[in-house]
């Protein structure tokens, strides 16, 4: 058995909200590991939204989400996942302390995010539960486990924080995937480590920032090409190997659920931007956070609610 896991994030380029990594672990046969795990679990899973049936979306979260759609399917696949993992969140608060509870003291600092634990969930629990066992089963008859789900919050003053410390955001982006890989290796210490990333930025060179992060491995390249970067890395008597690929949540069942996962965090907290400033004027437009939308938005929020009190370095993500 091999620890086949996914990583991907949510919201690098948006100026409001937060940028959120996670990761997705499976424990998989090693005949199985060049499989398309879509079609292995087909009884159970569906990489888009047409002809679903009552199996689970994972798919990329560009294709699972959309502003007319909502999170519905963000948030049922989110909750069937967690549930496999014996856990079933009734609020938003209770998602945050099982994905990212590093988090949950930052956002209290901050007025908008201070309600999680009373927004409740709203999913039809009985449909979850249902697609959520045809998933463990089909997994189960296959060898395969999900054995975690984890993700890496950066709330907008934190994400600031980080990135004026090392005046480059690429640099973040990196810094916090290599703590979910480090995450990977602590918690599966004896296991070898399959770790599939959805390449970041365009580069295709990743060998000196895995040597700064991971110094004490013995680090070989064993590609670097226009599609996808491995790299292997030994020690403790096992050896991971990491592969940064080109649209790899299209390709790779845990690093489309990663990155479900991430934009299901991401835009929860995003609402609650919405929710706070709504509330002193409804005729406020919501934003998503993006780059024009997000300057809108705060073009109206001056102009709509001048006096809405808020913290910039809260609000407004450096570049």
């Amino acid at each position: 058995m091999v620890i086949l896991a996914g990583i991907d994030e949510a919201g690098y380029g948006p100026i409001l909200g937060p940028l959120v990594v996670s990761c997705s672990a499976f424990s998989v046969p090693e005949s199985l590991l060049g499989a398309d795990l879509w079609s292995v679990l087909k009884k159970s899973i569906a990489p888009s939204r047409r002809h679903l049936g009552g199996r689970l979306l994972i798919a990329d979260s560009k294709k699972a989400y959309s502003r007319a759609l909502g999170t519905s399917q963000l948030e049922r696949t989110t909750l069937g996942a967690l549930r496999c993992l014996g856990t079933e969140p009734a609020s938003y608060d209770q998602v945050l302390s099982y994905l990212c509870p590093e988090c949950l003291s930052r956002l209290e600092d901050y007025p908008w995010h201070r309600n999680n634990n009373g927004c409740s969930i709203s999913s039809a629990a009985a449909d979850i539960r249902i697609a959520s066992d045809v998933f463990m089963d089909d997994m189960a008859s296959s060898g395969i486990k999900l054995l975690s789900l984890r993700s890496f919050c950066l709330d907008v003053a934190h994400y600031n924080k980080l990135v004026s410390n090392v005046k480059n955001k690429a640099s973040v982006l990196f810094s916090t995937t290599s703590g979910l890989i480090q995450n990977l290796l602590e918690s599966f210490p004896k296991e070898n480590l399959q770790i599939i990333v959805d390449r970041q930025g365009g580069r295709s060179h990743y060998r000196r920032n895995l040597q700064r992060m991971f110094g004490g491995l013995e680090l070989s390249i064993i590609s670097e090409n226009n599609n996808t970067s491995t790299y292997e890395l030994k020690g403790d008597s096992r050896t991971m190997r990491v592969h940064f690929v080109t649209k790899a949540d299209d390709r790779f069942l845990p690093v489309a659920l990663a990155s479900m996962v991430s934009k299901y965090v991401r835009e929860i907290l995003v609402a609650n931007i919405n929710r706070y400033f709504l509330g002193f004027d409804s005729s406020l437009k919501p934003t998503a956070g993006y780059w024009k939308d997000g300057q809108r938005f705060i073009a109206d929020v001056k102009t709509i609610i001048p006096h809405a009190k808020y913290d910039h370095n809260q609000l407004i993500r450096c570049r």
